[in-house]
């Protein structure tokens, strides 16, 4: 995985690496148990302070995302944490959301949008 920084966002360093990698976590890019990038080396590679990686690690912890093993590393939680659940939750209904406003705009009906639904998730055979 590749992360991009940029130092002219309004959006501090640790945190644009957070949302990133807590992007491929959401987004399966990053595996349940999967080793991260030592502090150390993801420092070096992104030309930043070890502190901002460490804060960024901290949060992604802090938030149920990743787990640190002392002197081991730093690992992806189970995607059957509830943490992520919760997040994946709320990306659902966020999607879900848009739409319910979308059929609506094309005036599909409740069955019409439950049957479209249905047929999507028969052929998203994962």
């Amino acid at each position: 995985m590749k992360i991009v920084i940029s130092n002219t966002a309004n959006i501090p360093i640790y945190e644009q690496i957070k949302n990133q990698l807590k992007a491929a976590i959401l987004a399966g890019e990053l595996e349940e148990n999967e080793l991260l990038p030592s502090l150390r080396s993801l420092a070096k590679d992104l030309r930043i302070s070890v502190l901002t990686t460490t804060r960024a690690y901290s949060e992604l912890e802090k938030e149920g995302f990743v787990t640190n093993v002392q002197g081991k590393g730093c690992y992806v939680m189970p995607r059957g944490s509830e943490l992520i659940k919760e997040q994946l939750l709320r990306e659902v209904e966020k999607s879900l959301s848009e739409a319910i406003r979308a059929s609506r705009r094309a005036g599909l009906t409740y069955d019409e949008l439950k049957n479209l639904l249905r047929v999507l998730m028969e052929g998203d055979e994962v």
